[in-house]
């Protein structure tokens, strides 16, 4: 009952997890604009992994994508690799989970098997997991390492007018996100030394004849043990002992 529960809590975790990091890779707000020297202004900029917004203080908000590829830096095209990359791993992870939970009969599918695939959707979680919390981080150091050469900047006078972005609502929810697959995949992964049969040490082999319904089981060994009953026949006499115990058989002087 318990390993059949822990699999489910990991499964339900993990898919919070995926879905969080799905939705995190979809927001625009991964980083956005910091409003500490100018808090009232009339255009406020936000961005994402795939396009970035402009909204005025009229509430009308207008979007336009990335239509490079070249023309980004390679650390956010590593972010933006690492988030795919853990989307469909957690997509995968959750199409085998699902044939894999111990609550779910599908024909005669063994403990055994269902013991490996609740495994490797237990890895592919952990992975997917730490591929968003890696991504998220590396936006967020791109961040903190702008934003510092901007406020520099800003203060020695070499640029007038300098947007620094900070920290956006996605960065949080992918690694909230992350932590939960994470989570859930090592449940997943303990649930699975739960499921795997235990064989028994002992084990009887059964023989049917072909006659008649006998079965035959292995036993132990207990030597030879002649029959002397069967070589009985009509006329046959036991020989007598001796009284050191010891069988005296006529001799051929005895028929004389």
């Amino acid at each position: 009952m318990s390993v059949t529960i822990c699999q489910s809590m990991g499964f339900v975790v993990s898919a919070l997890g995926i879905g969080g990091i799905i939705a995190s890779t979809c927001m625009d707000q991964w980083s956005t604009q910091d409003l500490y020297n100018n808090p009232v202004t009339a255009v406020f900029n936000y961005q994402g992994l795939w396009r970035t917004c402009v909204r005025e203080s009229s509430g009308f908000t207008e979007c336009r994508g990335y239509f490079t590829i070249l023309g980004l830096p390679a650390m956010f095209q590593a972010v933006r690799a690492l988030m795919v990359v853990g989307i469909v791993l957690g997509i995968l992870g959750l199409l085998v989970c699902v044939f894999a939970l111990k609550c779910i009969r599908i024909g005669t599918m063994e403990d055994s098997a269902k013991a490996n695939m609740t495994l490797t959707s237990g890895i592919m979680f952990i992975v997917a997991g730490l591929c968003a919390i890696t991504g998220v981080s590396v936006f967020a150091n791109m961040l903190v390492t702008n934003f510092w050469m901007s406020t520099t900047n800003m203060y020695q006078g070499m640029q007038n007018v300098q947007n620094r972005y900070t920290f956006g609502s996605a960065l949080f929810v992918g690694w909230v996100a992350g932590g939960l697959a994470l989570v859930g995949g090592i449940m997943m992964c303990l649930a699975c030394r739960g499921l795997i049969p235990e064989e028994s040490r002992y084990k009887a082999v059964s023989y049917n004849a072909s006659g008649r319904n006998i079965s035959y089981r292995t036993g132990p060994y207990k030597g030879y043990e002649p029959d002397t009953k069967a070589r009985k026949g009509p006329g046959y006499e036991e020989a007598p002992r001796s009284e050191d115990g010891r069988r005296s058989y006529p001799s051929k002087y005895d028929y004389v």
